[in-house]
């Protein structure tokens, strides 16, 4: 079986460099395709695909909220529940210069700069927990 060439990224160094083990997923980007286009790529519900989003609160502060693909993030229960006034997405630029990843291919592992990371888990999804494999789904740019 031909070896395939993944992308070295930091979020790949770092899992590599952890033993976590992980399955490269392939597929092509597609702007405002969100988690909808990575569910029908890997064929899986469009719950089970987590999105990276990085916000940051009134102050500027940074921080990663990790959701199901098919929820969004109220900033007003997040903010409350983090102790701050406001929290709002970071632009892509910000995003891109805080993580270092790509706008639309974040990730919340390997960050250029350290930040918190929330994440929004049902309880029955619970049972995806262990053991944990992750599946890391690889951007191509389109042409």
């Amino acid at each position: 079986m031909k070896k395939v060439d993944i992308p070295v990224t930091n979020a790949i160094r770092f899992l590599c460099e952890n033993n976590i083990p992980f399955v490269p997923h392939f597929y092509t980007y597609e702007e405002h395709g969100g988690t909808k286009v990575a569910a029908d790529v890997l064929k899986v519900p469009e719950h089970v695909v987590i999105k990276t989003i990085v916000m940051e609160t009134e102050l500027g502060k940074p921080l990663i909220v990790l959701m199901h693909g098919d929820f969004e993030v109220s900033a007003k229960i997040l903010a409350r529940f983090i102790g701050v006034k406001t929290i709002v997405p970071c632009d892509a630029r910000k995003a891109e210069r805080t993580t270092g990843y790509v706008f639309g291919g974040m990730s919340p592992f390997g960050t250029w700069t350290r930040m918190p990371v929330y994440v929004e888990i049902s309880p029955k999804d619970l049972h995806a927990l262990s053991p944990i494999e992750v599946t890391v789904a690889i951007l191509h740019q389109s042409a």
